[in-house]
C-alpha cells in the first residue's frame, strides 16, 4: 500500500512503517513518503499537504519496528516533534555509592521521576510533553522547544501544529519575555512620539493592557486574552453605573436636604433638624463619591486597541508576535457626534430638560451675535472674537506671540501650540497640517489692535511694585503670565452660563466657524486651510452643520428647479351643486360616451 502527498510516490522518498493491523497485506510494511509540513497539520490525523522544503535524506531503513532516520538538508528544519509522558513523582535522592542524598539540615532530598516514572503506564498518570528541533542558533547550538502539562496526547500534537505555524510566521517560540517586559520595552523604543500621544499610550498600559495582559508570556498570548480583557473592562463599567447610579441618588437627597433647610428659616427649632439632616446627606454623599471612577466609553476602548495595535505592530516586525490580534478583536461601533444646531425647537428642550441633544453644538447667528454683544465689556473679547470667526485651537492661542502677528497685513502665523497633561502646560510643535497663516477680518484686526495697546498699558502698570512676567505671548493675565489652556475653556463656559445661552464648549467655536463659513459661502478648501485640517472630508462631515436658513433655501430653490404654467389653489373647493353640473357645458368627452369615467379631464 503507497500513500501519496503533493506528488507520486518515488522509490527515493519512501519510508518503511509498521503496517495497521486492519490492513490485509503480505508484508507487515506499508511505504510512505516522508514529506515535511508546511504549514504543520492541525494534528496527527490530518493529512499533510505540502511538499518538502528542501531535498530529504532517508538513512538506512532498519528492521522491526525502527523509524527511518529523516533529516532535513535544506530549509529550517522538518516538522518532527517527540512526544512523551512524564509525572511529578518523587523518590528519595541517593548518592553514586547508594547512601541518602541529604540537604543541610540533615534530612532527606528528594529527586522527580520524570518520565521513569513506573506508574506512567496507568491510566491518567502523568502529563504529556513534546520537543521541536528548531534551526541552530549563534555558533551552531543546538535549540529545541518544548512545551508540557497536556492531559492527552492529541492535545499535544495540536500544540505542536500550533507552535510550528507561529514559528513559520516569524514568533520566537523560545522567548520567556512577558506581554508586560515588551510593552515597557517598546514605549522606550518609541522616541518620536508627541507628548500626548505617549501620556496616551502609558496610561492605556498601565491601566489596562499591563493589569489584564501583562503576566501573559509573548509566546502565549492568544486572541482569546484579548477579548477578555475587554469583557473585563464591559464587566466593571457595569459596576461603575451602578456607582453613579448611587451617587446620584445622594446628590439629589443632599438638595433635597439643603431645600428643607432654607425653607426652615425663621423657625429655629425645625431649623435645626434640617440643618443636621442637610449636614448627614451631605457627609453621605462625600463618603459615596469615594472611589468613583469615569466609564469607559466604546470610543476609549478603540483608543486602547489602537495601542495595543501599534505595540503588535512593531512585534511582528521585530519577529515577537505572528499576528496583530488587535485587528480581529471586534468592539462596540462608535459613531463620530454630529454638531447640531441650537434651534428654537432644541433650545425648548433643552430649558425643559437640561439636556444637550449632542455633544458637538453650534449657535445661530443670531445667538452667536447674543454672546459677541454679551461678552464685549470683557477683558479678552478680542481672543473670544478670534475663537469665534477664526477658528482656532486653545492651545494654538496659548501659544501665539507677537512676533507671529502682523497687524498691518492682516494675519497670524501658528507654529506652535501649548499642550496640557496633569494641568502641566508642555510647548510642542503642532502637526505640519496645523502649521498654518490665518487672515484677520477687519473687525478682529481693529480688535486685536485695541487688545495690544490695552496689553501695553498693563505692562506699565505693573512695572513698578509687581514685575511684569515678559513671556511676549498675544493673550496673558494681567500680570503678564501667560493664560493656561484649561483656564480658557473654564472662563468660557463661564461666560456662556453668565449670557443665558444654551451651552457650547470651546471647542465647539471651529465647528462655529466653519459653519458661519459655509453659511457665508466660502470655499470649503479654504476653510479647511484655515482650520488646520489635513484633508477637506474631515472639515465638511465633521465640522459644518447645516443651518436652517441654508435648509430654507435649498427647499425653495429645489422647489423652483420645475416649471409650473398654473398654479391651483391648494384648498379644496367647495362641491357644486347638481343641477349645476347638468347644466355646465360638455368639453374634451363626447356627451354619448358610455365608457367608464376614469376622473381624465382636458389638459390645462
Amino acid at each position: 500500500m503507497t500513500f501519496t502527498v503533493g506528488g507520486s510516490a518515488s522509490s527515493s522518498s519512501r519510508v518503511i512503517w509498521p503496517a495497521p493491523e486492519s490492513v490485509a497485506t503480505e508484508a507487515s510494511f506499508v511505504v510512505i513518503p516522508v514529506v515535511a509540513f508546511s504549514p504543520a497539520p492541525t494534528c496527527r490525523k490530518d493529512t499533510p499537504t505540502l511538499e518538502c522544503w528542501g531535498k530529504i535524506d532517508i538513512g538506512s531503513t532498519r528492521t522491526g519496528t525502527e523509524d527511518a532516520h529523516v533529516k532535513a538538508t535544506k530549509g529550517r528544519f522538518v516538522f518532527n516533534p517527540s512526544y512523551y509522558r512524564r509525572c511529578a513523582c518523587q523518590v528519595p535522592a541517593v548518592n553514586d555509592d547508594g547512601t541518602p542524598r541529604l540537604d543541610a539540615n540533615g534530612d532527606p532530598t528528594l529527586r522527580m521521576l520524570g518520565a521513569s516514572c513506573p506508574k506512567l503506564s496507568r491510566k491518567g498518570h502523568g502529563t504529556w510533553y513534546f520537543t521541536m528541533e528548531l534551526e541552530a542558533g549563534e555558533g551552531g547550538e543546538r535549540q529545541r522547544a518544548r512545551r508540557g502539562g497536556f492531559t492527552t496526547k492529541d492535545k499535544a500534537e495540536a500544540k505542536a501544529a500550533e507552535v510550528y505555524r507561529e514559528l513559520i510566521g516569524g514568533a520566537d517560540v523560545l522567548s520567556n519575555a512577558t506581554v508586560g517586559e515588551d510593552l515597557h520595552a517598546w514605549l522606550k523604543r518609541k522616541k518620536g512620539l508627541a507628548r500626548t500621544t505617549r501620556h496616551g499610550y502609558e496610561e492605556h498600559v498601565k491601566l489596562y493592557l499591563q493589569p489584564h495582559l501583562g503576566h501573559i508570556k509573548r509566546r502565549d498570548l492568544k486572541l482569546r486574552h484579548v477579548e477578555a480583557m475587554y469583557d473585563a473592562i464591559e464587566r466593571e463599567n457595569a459596576e461603575r453605573l451602578i456607582h453613579h447610579g448611587k451617587v446620584v441618588e445622594l446628590q439629589e437627597a443632599r438638595d433635597a436636604a439643603y431645600t428643607a433647610w432654607i425653607r426652615a428659616a425663621g423657625m429655629k427649632e425645625e431649623r435645626r433638624v434640617t440643618r443636621r439632616a442637610y449636614l448627614d446627606a451631605n457627609a453621605a454623599l462625600r463618603d459615596g463619591r469615594k472611589g468613583k471612577r469615569k466609564i469607559i466609553s466604546a470610543s476609549t476602548m478603540h483608543r486602547i486597541n489602537a495601542t495595543l495595535s501599534s505595540f503588535l505592530g512593531s512585534g511582528i516586525k521585530r519577529g515577537e508576535y505572528p499576528t496583530n490580534l488587535a485587528a480581529l478583536v471586534e468592539l462596540p461601533a462608535v459613531k463620530r457626534p454630529k454638531a447640531l444646531v441650537w434651534t428654537p425647537e432644541r433650545v425648548e428642550e433643552w430649558k425643559r430638560t437640561g439636556k444637550k441633544p449632542s455633544p458637538v453644538m453650534v449657535w445661530t447667528p443670531e445667538q452667536t451675535g447674543e454672546f459677541l454683544d454679551f461678552i464685549c465689556d470683557d477683558r479678552l473679547s478680542a481672543m473670544w472674537h478670534a475663537f469665534i470667526f477664526r477658528g482656532p485651537r486653545r492651545g494654538e492661542m496659548c501659544a501665539l506671540a507677537w512676533p507671529e502677528v502682523s497687524l498691518p497685513k492682516s494675519w497670524f502665523r501658528i507654529s506652535a501650540q501649548i499642550v496640557e497633561i496633569a494641568y502641566r502646560q508642555y510647548d510642542e510643535a503642532p502637526k505640519q497640517d496645523s502649521v498654518r497663516t490665518v487672515t484677520l477680518d477687519s473687525q478682529t484686526r481693529e480688535m486685536w489692535r485695541k487688545w495690544r495697546i490695552a496689553q501695553d498699558q498693563e505692562r506699565q502698570q505693573w512695572s513698578g511694585e509687581q514685575a511684569w512676567v515678559e513671556t511676549n505671548r498675544v493673550w496673558t493675565h494681567e500680570s503678564g503670565q501667560p493664560l493656561h489652556p484649561d483656564w480658557i475653556s473654564r472662563r468660557f463656559n463661564r461666560l456662556v452660563e453668565l449670557s443665558g445661552l444654551p451651552p457650547i464648549r470651546l471647542h465647539d467655536t471651529r465647528h462655529l466657524s466653519a459653519t458661519l463659513a459655509l453659511l457665508g459661502k466660502a470655499d470649503i478648501k479654504v476653510v479647511q486651510e484655515r482650520l488646520g485640517h489635513s484633508s477637506r472630508q474631515i472639515t465638511s462631515d465633521t465640522y459644518t452643520s447645516v443651518l436652517p436658513q441654508l435648509m430654507t433655501a435649498e427647499a425653495e430653490s429645489t422647489s423652483a428647479v420645475v416649471p409650473r404654467s398654473q398654479k391651483k389653489d391648494p384648498e379644496r373647493e367647495a362641491p357644486s351643486k347638481p343641477e349645476d353640473q347638468a347644466e355646465a357645458p360638455e368639453t374634451g368627452l363626447e356627451a354619448d360616451d358610455d365608457g367608464p369615467d376614469e376622473g381624465l379631464r382636458p389638459a390645462a
